[in-house]
């Protein structure tokens, strides 16, 4: 197949681009904000929570600085901390891990199921009837929904509520996604979501935003976020810093009511990607019976990644590895980090293979069909 020539290079993402498209609503908003004089804790971050949780159709959505945040709220709201354990997977962004270890838990990572990425609800199980031994109780478990896949919650969650602990759902690359007829971030005790720039929903910079059904959960973590303030300068309760500003949340604002729309537009990139990629050797992404799949990322598997790689580069296709490391892995984790009895051994598999493609709702249709041809070229 002959390829037309390289004009200009396809980027694995484009936050400027996501700006652009909206240059003149988000200006509007941000000037709105700027005006006002007000600019943490304010009308725009009241109003962003409102419609976050209305659009959840969650009672509660606190806004905090960013998606770490958003889990060390929740872990530290649910009481979770020093001689406590928390389960989670190696094969995430190490944020989730950082998180756990920023209450001062101990982590427990699980492996993978090797066809959609997220937690084996299998080992999950068997972790929680049977703890690896020298670890403090466990206490908590986070399902990491990457890629904009769905884990496997529903036995997760019965289990969960079976050994009477907490699940919290990491819905940092799947707002929107659905299991069942039913959004994620609405199941477990509480949802963290990051809003990084480059995520479905995105700020202009750091963000986060974390929901819950439980009222006093969510008034709780709302004066950790600021200090334990309940009253002005007045700390009822150990707390922190971590407040959405309210440029961001004016940001938020105008883009929440575009992310169907933007996912939409994934999903059918996605598919492109799917068609072209039939019948090669190179592993498209599996989708999750009874769930939707919002493609934070698209990410393909193959046993030469690295040579794929080379090659889409050298036809001017960006892409990245989410992720090149496994947590468990890392010079700041290795031998140190408690895993499940597989080992990860599915997760280290997955982290030699994987490989994201451009996915961001303003590739053109143009951009779109030079990536098929370039893969199907290459296959």
């Amino acid at each position: 197949m002959t390829l037309p020539p390289i004009t200009t290079m396809i980027p694995l993402a484009d936050p400027g681009a996501a700006y652009r498209a909206h240059r003149d609503a988000l200006d509007e908003a941000l000037g709105r904000a700027l005006d006002s004089g007000w600019y943490i804790l304010g009308k725009e971050g009241e109003a962003f929570e409102r419609e976050f949780a209305d659009w959840l159709g969650l009672p509660r959505a606190v806004g905090c600085a960013n998606g770490t945040d958003a889990l060390v709220l929740i872990l530290r709201g649910l009481g979770i901390g020093p001689g406590m354990a928390v389960a989670t997977v190696s094969h995430t962004a190490v944020a989730t891990v950082a998180a756990i270890e920023m209450v001062g838990a101990t982590p427990v990572l699980i492996d993978i199921d090797p066809d959609t990425y997220t937690m084996d609800a299998d080992e999950l199980l068997a972790v929680l009837q049977d703890p690896p031994p020298g670890l403090p109780p466990l206490r908590a478990v986070i399902a990491v929904h990457l890629y904009g896949q769905p884990c496997d919650l529903d036995p997760m969650l019965a289990a969960c509520a079976e050994a009477g602990i907490p699940l919290i759902e990491d819905c940092a690359q799947a707002h929107g996604a659905t299991l069942g007829g039913r959004k994620l971030g609405t199941l477990g005790v509480a949802a963290a979501f990051s809003l990084y720039p480059t995520k479905n929903l995105g700020a202009l910079g750091d963000a986060g935003v974390l929901a819950t059904a439980d009222e006093a959960l969510a008034s709780r973590i709302a004066a950790i976020r600021q200090y334990g303030w309940t009253s002005r300068y007045i700390s009822d309760m150990a707390g922190v810093n971590s407040r959405l500003d309210e440029l961001q949340a004016a940001v938020l604002r105008v883009r929440l009511p575009l992310l169907e729309a933007g996912n939409a537009r994934r999903q059918h990139i996605a598919n492109c990607y799917d068609a072209a990629l039939a019948d090669t050797a190179i592993v498209s992404p599996v989708r999750r019976a009874g769930a939707t799949h919002v493609f934070h990322q698209y990410v393909v598997r193959h046993p030469e990644r690295d040579s794929l790689m080379a090659l889409l580069k050298e036809q001017g296709i960006g892409s990245g590895i989410h992720y090149p490391v496994p947590v468990h892995l890392q010079p700041a984790y290795l031998d140190r980090v408690a895993l499940g009895p597989a080992g990860c051994v599915e997760t280290e598999a997955a982290s030699r293979e994987i490989l994201s493609l451009p996915m961001f709702p303003e590739l053109t249709d143009e951009q779109v069909d030079r990536v098929c041809g370039v893969l199907r070229a290459l296959a």
